[in-house]
């Protein structure tokens, strides 16, 4: 039989206010995040990334088996390169894939195949979900806990100051081999991150209020 962890006492976080304080207090800056393509060429620390990208490792994971990995890119050519194969997928996708009720949704957001902004935009992070585990072992409930990190992650970001934006361009298979990614790394989702651009619009829209996506049952 295999070594197990063993148990260790709880210790969670205690805020130093109240809980229902607390819990509003969070709201209140997850409220403030918003998707954003506008972005400023104002640099972030590598620190910042790295401590976004721990907060995203904090996630559950099926069997705590951790199967995310988060390549941060900074590096202005390898910028360019990941901005050119998306866009060559994302004009495809316009122009062939979606569909007109698609394309209609997505009027009110003013996207384009053209993602200029991954040139100005200080870090791409491209979230890569691990089919095995490096040493080929199994992994369970792969996209639901990529799916927790991620989301994680842009919420380290929004509590950092920071702004994003969640691209999947269909297909995404070119990721791993433009980043020379190996075999068990499938790639999940590309999230730009930095600041706002100082003339940064978002589209006017709003969020669904609490009696559309909850039902207490007491």
């Amino acid at each position: 039989m295999g070594d197990h962890a063993g148990q260790i006492p709880y210790i969670g976080y205690i805020p130093e206010q109240p809980t229902a304080q607390a819990a509003r207090a969070f709201y209140e800056i997850a409220d403030q995040r918003r998707t954003v393509r506008q972005f400023s060429d104002r640099p972030v620390a590598r620190e910042v990334i790295e401590t976004i990208i721990k907060a995203a490792g904090t996630a559950p994971s099926g069997a705590n088996k951790q199967p995310w990995r988060f390549i941060a890119i900074s590096n202005p050519e390898m910028k360019k390169k990941v901005r050119v194969a998306i866009e060559g997928v994302e004009q495809a996708f316009y122009e062939e894939k979606a569909s007109d009720r698609w394309l209609e949704d997505l009027e009110d957001f003013e996207t384009t195949p053209n993602k200029g902004y991954l040139d100005t935009v200080p870090w791409i992070i491209v979230v890569m979900a691990l089919r095995t585990t490096d040493d080929g072992g199994q992994v369970y409930y792969r996209n639901e806990s990529v799916g927790l990190a991620t989301g994680l992650l842009i919420t380290a970001a929004n509590h950092a100051g920071l702004a994003t934006v969640t691209q999947t361009p269909s297909p995404m298979g070119f990721l791993r081999e433009l980043l020379d990614r190996p075999e068990n790394e499938r790639p999940y989702m590309v999230i730009p991150v930095g600041y706002a651009a100082d003339d940064c619009t978002v589209p006017n829209v709003d969020r669904k209020g609490l009696g559309e996506i909850s039902v207490f049952l007491e």
